[in-house]
Parts: C-alpha cells; sequence; structure tokens
C-alpha cells in the first residue's frame, strides 16, 4: 500500500478531530464537565485515549472547544428555521421536530443546560454561554413570529413573551430527566405547537 498523501494525511487528521469533538458533546452533555471522562470520550469515538491527548491536552481544553462550537452552531441552527419550507408555523414544527426526534439535536441544548446550573461551571463558559442567550434567539425567531402572527398561523400577544414561552417549555422537554413508562410518554412536536397555534392553524 502506497504511503498517504499531505491532503490525505490532513483530512485523517480533521475526520479524527470531528470524531473526537462530537463524541465529546455526547458524553459532555449526558454527564457533564465532571461527570465526563478523557476515556468514555475515546471510547465513544471509538479511538484510544492517545489518540484524544494528540488533539486535545485536556478535558478542560476539550469541554472549551466545545462550548464555543456550540455556541456557533445554536445559533446557526436557528437561522437555519428560515431555509425551510412551507408557512412561519411549518417551520416552527419542522425544526421542533426534528429537535425533539433526533437525540443528537439536543445535545447542545442539555450542555448548556450544564453549564447554566453547575456552581463550578468554568468562567469562561459561563460567560460564552451568556453571550448566546435566550435573548439572543428570541431576537433571531422575532422576525418569524411576528409574521406568523400577522397571518394567523401563531397565536396573538406579546411576541416576544410568545417566543420565550416556547422556547423555555422545548428547552425544558429536552433536559428532562425523568424515567418515561410506556404509559407515560413525553408529548410530541404537535402537542408542545397547540401553545403557539393562531387561529388559522386552529381552524384546520
Amino acid at each position: 500500500m502506497s504511503p498517504l498523501s499531505e491532503e490525505q494525511l490532513i483530512k485523517r487528521r480533521e475526520a479524527q478531530r470531528q470524531r473526537i469533538v462530537e463524541a465529546a458533546l455526547k458524553v459532555f452533555a449526558v454527564r457533564g464537565l465532571h461527570g465526563a471522562k478523557m476515556s468514555m470520550i475515546a471510547d465513544e469515538a471509538e479511538l484510544s485515549a492517545g489518540q484524544l491527548y494528540r488533539f486535545f491536552e485536556s478535558k478542560e481544553e476539550l469541554f472549551m472547544t466545545l462550548i464555543r462550537q456550540v455556541a456557533e452552531e445554536t445559533t446557526q441552527a436557528m437561522e437555519r428555521i428560515y431555509d425551510l419550507p412551507g408557512s412561519p408555523f411549518d417551520k416552527l414544527r419542522a425544526f421542533t421536530a426534528s429537535t425533539l426526534k433526533e437525540e443528537s439535536a439536543q445535545y447542545p441544548f442539555k450542555l448548556i443546560q450544564h453549564i447554566n446550573t453547575a456552581d463550578d461551571a468554568p468562567d469562561e463558559a459561563v460567560q460564552l454561554i451568556q453571550q448566546f442567550s435566550a435573548k439572543r434567539y428570541i431576537e433571531q425567531l422575532l422576525p418569524l413570529f411576528e409574521e406568523g402572527q400577522r397571518i394567523g398561523d401563531f397565536a396573538q400577544g406579546d411576541t416576544r413573551q410568545l417566543i420565550s414561552s416556547f422556547l423555555t417549555l422545548l428547552s425544558a422537554l429536552i433536559t428532562f430527566n425523568m424515567p418515561m413508562d410506556d404509559g407515560h410518554q413525553m408529548p410530541d412536536a404537535d402537542i408542545l405547537m397547540r401553545i403557539v397555534a393562531g387561529p388559522r392553524i386552529q381552524g384546520r
């Protein structure tokens, strides 16, 4: 087998780093900073611990790298709502359904929740998350909700308060950790969407 070219080596290294970041997101989201171990992340990434330390000198460095990435990606995820097809209600429902269904889409919310509730979260992490607060997400969704209210997709009233209520409930569902049995399951997107549904939607 011929040796890999420099370009191939770079691509392999980038792929390994991405595997580490994705694995770390899952582990940190589930266990938090102090409950997570580098060995857990290595197992999740299907790499050796030594391979992890080639990219990140410590768990804390990996955690902060992840926080920076999550902060940017959650903002981008909100922006992508506008690229979804359909009316404002259809766009928000598709985003909500995807978030509730796909476990990987929930990890950033859970990670942020760990930081917001931990007494000893790193100051840099807290400060970074504060820059990407609920207020920022509300401002991102404001045009969507205003248009939805104008055409009757969304309930009338204080638009920012409506968005805040919706995001609070969505976040609560995602970070809700109580075990569910067969007779009691998490609400689906349609149940959650009833909270913001306007007269045009209610009349369907």
